[in-house]
């Protein structure tokens, strides 16, 4: 399996709640044209747009949400679970309704917000999307008007959704996020196999890793282990990614995989997965561990707004 399995050399070793196989790989791909190589899939993850559109497509359909988080001890033993199950609707003024809502263990501090800010986001960048309105956006762009807390959520989203690009004001590795640069570049190896992905979609894996030869330090200096990304071979749009980032200085130390799926409902691309694997440890902050899976499924139309 390409995404988040045991097997990666960067992956944290506990509980997976993700299980579901979606892509066989069938041979390594052997490109002879000139006009098609590294930099074919290197420009298209830096310019695609579609990837991110999907999230946003969304909520102009009705879906059914199941949503698994949980919450770690200091030695990966789950202390806490979040299962919600939610119907997603694009008519009325209820978006959000839940069918199922459980909560066990360490969730909640004493005024009722979440323990761990991890989930504080997981909720910022999903739960927002189940309750809007569709609304016609263009591209993903930093809101630089937004409030501290604001902004640097919109920072983490691009991350997730956009690796490579470069990020403003994430202190100390906002420049560390650009792996296709030329200077970045000779860290890396790159490699990409044919394959095919939900039973039936012809795909190209496309895999960044940290070349193996280097130094210790110089492998402690990259933020971003691995990137692989799943192309449509018919279009060549993004249908998956997997992104494996672990960084350590004097303020923070974080060590993150997340995969992110989407697939078609007609002609639409829509997401199917999310999971995401995490251990955050920042000043005067307990530090964070944390696992979720994010389904989504069902997919009827709504009314556009």
């Amino acid at each position: 399996m390409i995404f988040a399995k045991p097997g990666f050399a960067q992956e944290i070793q506990r509980f997976n709640p993700d299980t579901i196989k979606t892509i066989q790989l069938d041979s390594v791909v052997n490109i002879k044209a000139q006009k098609f190589g590294v930099e074919t899939f290197i420009n298209a993850i830096i310019t695609d747009q579609s990837f991110y559109q999907a999230f946003r497509n969304m909520k102009r359909y009705n879906f059914i949400a199941e949503n698994r988080i949980y919450t770690y001890d200091k030695k990966n033993k789950v202390d806490g679970r979040i299962y919600r199950k939610i119907k997603h609707t694009n008519q009325g003024p209820e978006k959000m309704v839940y069918l199922a809502k459980q909560d066990t263990g360490k969730v909640y501090k004493k005024n009722g917000k979440y323990q761990l800010y991890t989930i504080e986001m997981f909720d910022y960048i999903f739960m927002n999307a189940y309750k809007t309105d569709f609304v016609k956006e263009g591209p993903m762009t930093e809101n630089k008007n937004a409030e501290t807390n604001e902004s640097y959520k919109d920072k983490l989203k691009t991350l997730i959704f956009a690796p490579g690009r470069p990020i403003k004001g994430l202190p100390f590795i906002g420049s560390k996020t650009q792996i296709f640069t030329a200077n970045m570049r000779q860290y890396y190896d790159y490699a990409y196999h044919s394959g095919t992905y939900l039973d039936s979609i012809p795909v190209y894996r496309f895999k960044v890793t940290v070349k193996k030869d280097l130094s210790k330090g110089t492998k402690d200096g990259l933020m971003i282990k691995e990137l692989t990304t799943i192309f449509d071979k018919r279009n060549f749009e993004i249908l998956g990614r997997y992104v494996d980032m672990k960084y350590s200085n004097m303020l923070f130390d974080f060590d993150v995989q997340m995969n992110i799926e989407t697939s078609y409902f007609g002609e639409e691309k829509l997401p199917t997965k999310i999971t995401y694997q995490g251990n955050w440890d920042y000043p005067f902050k307990k530090e964070e561990r944390a696992s979720f899976l994010i389904v989504h499924k069902d997919y009827q139309a709504g009314k556009e707004k």
